[in-house]
């Protein structure tokens, strides 16, 4: 119960941290790429608004450039502008960007190219991106890692873009690393956490095992006074004769030996410490059965029984018998139907056991409460029999120590209980 408990913590702190960490992570890439696309769209904004076709100049050799004749030699030239109006490191990024741009006539001649001294775009691939933008029609946007903007005036069409490979590589780069820190940061915190919950669950380990070992001495200390009262009523019985006194002090005798034996139970179950080995399931649930239908017809009920055959599980076969006896027994004191519903199958790895009655409705905060210690419904209360509140109590710690789960619902007027257990392999 306690190794569930400290796996549930650590999983609440790892799953916290890591949807925290997710968070985190999403939102500064989401605001830094924002941020950097603003400072992008501003800096080609301004890219457009100093642009102006001037006479294409020679390149740096000397040379005049390689043009069809059916194409106006001109180029761009990007007007410096006053250093004062903008900030300086803001006018620093803006002459360290990379811009690229074509200025095309009314009727699609090309009439400019700028590809940024090839900086990693040629003129052709230029040509065939900017065709391409225009050719989509929106006035701005973002194509591959370029930011771009269209600015038509009156006698030309101006496409400009921004180069964004460096930033976005930058970004990616940045994203890898915190990526980076932060896994190493979550390892560290789940080892923390695995301490800190073990810490945390200690003194609660400590405090149950206490009161389980309160639980079995007080069941052994109390097996002695009970014997000794068992037999002082028989000698007295035997000297003073029959009497309603002693039947009343026989009764109440047997029902706190019934009780004794119910808590060593519990606390034998609880401690998980009996011998465990393969057997037949099916064949248990068989022979538990069988002296439960005697007493079921004594009750004017009957049993009906499904039992697959060959069902192997690992377990303690007393503390077995006893789940299917506890079970069989809740069924036919509490139940209101005439027929007890009792099956036992295969379903993949698990042996699944099954037993419903007929039943008064059982509120969803009753269902929620049925395997605790000492709790009875109110019709339960009523019962004078030997039913202390503790037989689904022991169900639930013999399901838990053969590593099962056991479940109660209350479904077409039926309480329903469910044991599913590890079955073996065939």
């Amino acid at each position: 119960m306690f190794n569930k408990t400290r796996r549930k913590i650590v999983f609440t702190v790892v799953f916290s941290l890591l949807a925290l960490m997710i968070v985190t992570l999403g939102t500064i890439y989401v605001s830094n790429r924002i941020a950097i696309q603003n400072e992008n769209e501003e800096m080609l904004r301004t890219y457009v608004e100093r642009y102006t076709l001037e006479e294409q100049p020679t390149h740096p050799d000397g040379e005049k450039p390689d043009i069809k004749p059916d194409d106006k030699p001109d180029k761009q030239d990007v007007k410096p502008g006053p250093r004062d109006d903008k900030p300086e490191k803001s006018e620093s990024r803006f002459h360290l960007s990379t811009f690229y741009s074509a200025a095309y006539s009314p009727d699609g001649e090309v009439l400019s190219v700028n590809n940024g001294n090839n900086a990693l775009q040629s003129e052709e691939s230029l040509l065939e991106i900017t065709g391409s933008i225009l050719r989509n029609g929106k006035a701005s946007g973002r194509t591959g890692n370029m930011t771009y903007l269209v600015d038509k005036r009156d006698d030309y069409t101006l496409v400009a873009m921004i180069d964004g490979t460096i930033s976005d590589n930058n970004q990616t780069v940045l994203f890898k690393q915190m990526l980076i820190i932060g896994s190493l940061a979550l390892a560290v915190l789940v080892i923390i956490s695995v301490f800190t919950a073990r810490r945390i669950v200690k003194p609660l380990e400590e405090n149950d095992r206490r009161q389980k070992r309160f639980v079995s001495d007080a069941g052994h200390e109390l097996k002695t006074p009970i014997a000794v009262i068992s037999a002082n009523s028989e000698l007295l019985r035997r000297e003073a004769g029959a009497s309603e006194w002693l039947d009343n002090i026989d009764y109440e005798n047997q029902r706190m030996s019934d009780l004794v034996k119910q808590l060593l139970a519990l606390s034998k179950a609880e401690n998980g410490d009996t011998p465990k080995e393969i057997i037949d399931f099916s064949k248990i649930v068989d022979g538990e059965v069988l002296p439960f239908e005697t007493l079921a017809f004594e009750k004017g009920k009957h049993i009906d029984s499904e039992i697959e055959g060959g069902i192997t599980v690992k377990g303690n076969s007393n503390q077995l018998r006893q789940l299917v006896s506890i079970l069989l027994d809740n069924a036919l004191s509490h139940g209101t139907s005439d027929t007890v519903e009792l099956t036992l199958k295969r379903e993949r790895q698990s042996a699944l056991l099954t037993v419903a009655n007929g039943a008064d409705e059982i509120s969803a905060d009753q269902l929620l409460h049925l395997f605790d210690r000492f709790y009875r419904t109110d019709e339960a209360r009523n019962d004078s029999g030997s039913h202390y509140g503790l037989g689904l109590s022991i169900s639930k710690a013999v399901t838990d120590a053969h590593g099962g789960n056991i479940n109660a619902s209350y479904k077409d007027g039926k309480a329903v209980f469910t044991v599913s257990l590890p079955a073996e392999k065939n």
